[in-house]
Parts: structure tokens; C-alpha cells; sequence
């Protein structure tokens, strides 16, 4: 199978490299943090410029009509440079609704603000009893002529304090755990009777908790099949698995060339630590399991888009599984081999290390996904 990229997507790549290694320097990542809103407006408008927003949507809807590997090389380099911008929860997740559920009427109302950076969506999904199961989604949406009425909270909400609408997810019909009644809805951030109280993640994102006191929602902003959408959450959570993978492998990456060349620097006894054998062992340890995880981050952009649901399911979560655990590996040895500096917040790796630890929680830890493959049969029979 031929992995190399082609001439647009090289191009991507170089583009975005080039910007981020002028523009995020880990110093420069701290003030774009330190921001009211946790991240720089700057940098998002121009990730506008150079077309990063519109990577993932049809060019009739103003887009690059881009795909899942193009997202994956975006999101390697942001990994790299543990971008805090919205690309995830504005782009991949809530750009994921509008491709997969808005009529042709909503998307030309909704998608230009995405690209040209003038707006940002939040999808809220997750809620206080739902942990990695879709379904389990309770907040209520109950007719009110030919809109509905949104009662209920969302929690989690990634970048929710800076958005300026959100897609939420919510029970149309049904009980929690049913496949059936679930619908998707776009509400503006200053709808009337909506709340939210945003907060700092332990990795340097922005979140939200929202509160939805009898929210109005015209049927003009209902996306689909308002009973039909957990099909469509779960193409979303599909897709964005996949670019948490990418984003993942480019921290590794990252924190193996840190550590590759701490230890060639630090001395211990009148000589480089990285002479003693069990840490040349231990760094080509943490090389295998980057490229194992990198192998796993190819084979989800490939089946991120798969038509099958079981096949898509069971290889989603096999490289959510490898990313789990590499994750997790490189990220302990690259603390131990740093020692008492790699665990300090004015160090590079503590912030790698916390953002691994969070990718492998957000939509199912690596056990959890191995009991999705276990479920699915494997990968043979997926």
C-alpha cells in the first residue's frame, strides 16, 4: 500500500509545519493560552488563511473537500506543537455534524463562518450518565409547534466557553439506551434560556458546562432525522477518534525527540546518561511504540469514513487501543528519563504527558475500546 502523500497534501503539511514552527514555540503557547478565551484569535484566523478550516468540507459548501487523511496530517503537526485552538471541537466535531446531518439550506448558512474563522461551533454531546455510550444520551427535546424545547445539561463541552453555537445532541423519543429518538439541533451561544460556565482542562484546553432551560428550537435548526442521529454521532465519533489518533502520534513524536536529546546532554559519573545501556533499550523502546501507534493513526484515517458500522467500530477502537497504550508508554518513560524536571509544568513533556493522558480518556479509554474489538469479533471479522 503506497503511504506517501501526494503534491496537495505535502503542501498541507509544509504549510502548516512551517507556520507553527514560526508561530507556537512552546513559550508562545503559554500566552496564546494565557488568552481570555484560552487560545489566540490570531492563530485561528490564520489557519483561516491557509485553509485549514475548510479541510474536511465539500467544495460546494465552500470547502477543500479534504478528508480524513488530510485532517490527520493537520492534527500530527498540532500534536506536535499541542495547539490549543478549537480545530477539534469547532472543525473535525461539529464540522462532522454539519457534513453528515444539515440539509444543503444549513450548511451554506453555517459552514462559511467555520472557514473564514468568523465563527465557531461546539458539539455537546456528553452528559454527567452517558460515559462511552452514545445512547445513553437523556437531555430532553419535546415539541413545541414545529420546533422543539431543549431542557437539560451538557457537560464537557470542548471550547463550549468561546463558541459561538453549539450542536447538541438530545432525546426526541425513547429512553436512555435506545437507538431510536435522538436528534441533532443547532442553537446560537445567546439563545434565550441557555447557560454556560466555562473552565480551564487539566490539559490546557477550555471547556464548558451548559444549561438548557426550555431552549426554543426551530424546526429550520433541526439537523436530520430528529429521531435518527445516533448514526451520525457515531460518524462523528469515528472521525474524531482518527484525528485524536494523529494528534497523538505527533506528541509522541515530539516528546521521543525531547527525550532522545535530554539524554544525550545530561551526564551522570562524567558521561552522557544516554550511554548507559538500559536507557538506549529504554528510548528505543519508546521509538517502537511511536511507530506502532503511527501504524494504528494510518489505519484509522483509512477506515474513519467506512460505510460498514461493525468494521468501522472494530478499527477505530483497535487504534484507540494502540494509541492508549503507546501513549501512555512513551509518555512515563519520557518523565522517568527526564527525572524530577520532566514533571514540571515550566517543561515541555509534563504538558505532552497530560495531553496523552486525556486523548486516551476522551471517548473511550484504551480497556473500553478493547472490549469493543473483543465485542466486534477482531479485526478479521470486523
Amino acid at each position: 500500500m503506497d503511504f506517501e502523500l501526494s503534491e496537495e497534501q505535502s503542501l498541507i503539511k509544509d504549510s502548516v509545519t512551517r507556520l507553527l514552527r514560526a508561530e507556537y514555540g512552546f513559550e508562545q503557547r503559554e500566552k496564546h493560552r494565557a488568552e481570555p478565551i484560552g487560545f489566540s484569535e490570531t492563530i485561528w484566523q490564520s489557519f483561516a488563511e491557509l485553509g485549514l478550516l475548510a479541510i474536511p468540507f465539500a467544495e460546494e459548501d465552500g470547502g477543500l473537500g479534504a478528508g480524513p487523511v488530510e485532517t490527520m496530517i493537520v492534527m500530527e503537526a498540532f500534536g506536535r506543537a499541542l495547539v490549543v485552538e478549537p480545530y477539534l471541537a469547532s472543525v473535525v466535531m461539529a464540522g462532522a455534524a454539519l457534513r453528515h446531518a444539515a440539509s444543503p439550506e444549513q450548511r451554506a448558512d453555517l459552514v462559511p463562518g467555520l472557514v473564514d474563522g468568523s465563527s465557531r461551533l461546539a458539539l455537546a454531546f456528553a452528559e454527567r450518565d452517558t460515559r462511552y455510550d452514545l445512547s445513553r444520551i437523556a437531555m430532553a427535546a419535546t415539541r413545541d409547534g414545529e420546533g422543539y424545547r431543549l431542557s437539560g445539561e451538557k457537560t464537557l463541552v470542548l471550547h463550549g466557553d468561546s463558541a459561538t453555537g453549539f450542536i447538541v445532541a438530545a432525546r426526541t423519543a425513547g429512553a436512555p439506551g435506545e437507538t431510536a429518538g435522538l436528534g441533532l439541533f443547532h442553537v446560537p451561544a445567546d439563545a434565550e434560556g441557555l447557560s454556560r460556565r466555562g473552565y480551564p482542562t487539566q490539559d490546557g484546553m477550555r471547556a464548558a458546562e451548559l444549561n438548557f432551560a426550555k431552549v426554543l428550537v426551530p424546526a429550520g435548526s433541526v439537523l436530520g432525522d430528529p429521531e435518527g442521529a445516533l448514526e451520525t454521532l457515531m460518524r462523528i465519533e469515528a472521525e474524531t477518534i482518527a484525528a485524536l489518533c494523529a494528534e497523538a502520534v505527533g506528541s509522541m513524536e515530539r516528546m521521543v525527540e525531547l527525550t532522545t536529546a535530554y539524554i544525550k546532554e545530561r551526564k551522570q559519573f562524567g558521561v552522557p546518561i544516554a550511554a548507559f545501556q538500559a536507557l538506549q533499550h529504554r528510548a528505543a523502546e519508546m521509538y517502537i511504540a511511536l511507530e506502532q501507534a503511527r501504524s494504528m493513526m494510518f489505519f484509522a484515517a483509512m477506515n474513519a469514513g467506512e460505510d460498514d458500522a461493525a468494521a468501522r467500530r472494530a478499527a477505530i477502537s483497535a487504534a484507540k487501543v494502540q494509541i492508549g497504550r503507546s501513549g501512555r508508554f512513551v509518555g512515563q518513560s519520557a518523565v522517568q528519563l527526564h527525572g524530577g524536571v520532566g514533571v514540571t509544568m515550566e517543561y515541555e513533556i509534563a504538558h505532552h504527558f497530560k495531553r496523552q493522558a486525556m486523548i486516551d480518556l476522551f471517548l473511550g479509554d484504551a480497556d473500553h475500546h478493547l472490549a469493543v474489538v473483543a465485542r466486534e469479533g477482531g479485526l478479521d471479522e470486523a
